[in-house]
């Protein structure tokens, strides 16, 4: 099975060129962050993965993908070997992007980030009063 799902920020708004074609398509490429898990030290680290989309998906990357943008990419892995112009033979991998889901929503201010909820000790979400009659559940 060839498939990846990633989770990180974009680290720059996505590059989009348009094919030289009868049906001329988008092409999106940007790189995505991802968090490892903290080294001993403590020092977080992150790996960069440089995503490409194409047609739709392109598109919509131009329009709502924007650096710092929390986002889920799924899509599969391709390989591709060629010879340059000098002659030396190159290796690159490229992660393409079939489906793009946005962990945050869209504030009216795109430079603050949302407030997070009030949380308990136990982790879970303090429940304002007086909306009890709104609550699916009692």
């Amino acid at each position: 099975m060839n498939q990846f799902q990633f989770m990180g920020r974009a680290t720059r708004d996505p590059e989009v060129r348009y094919t030289q074609s009868d049906t001329s398509m988008a092409v999106a490429r940007f790189t995505l962050a991802i968090n490892r898990l903290k080294s001993k030290d403590g020092a977080p680290k992150a790996d960069f993965f440089n995503i490409v989309a194409f047609g739709k998906t392109a598109e919509n990357c131009e329009k709502y993908v924007k650096k710092g943008s929390k986002i889920v990419v799924t899509g599969t892995v391709a390989n591709n070997n060629y010879t340059d112009s000098d002659g030396n033979k190159r290796y690159n991998t490229d992660f393409i992007a079939h489906r793009i889901y946005f962990c945050e929503k869209k504030s009216d201010d795109d430079n603050l980030p949302e407030p997070a909820p009030e949380m308990y000790a136990d982790g879970f979400m303090n429940i304002p009063e007086g909306i009890d009659e709104e609550l699916p559940f009692s």
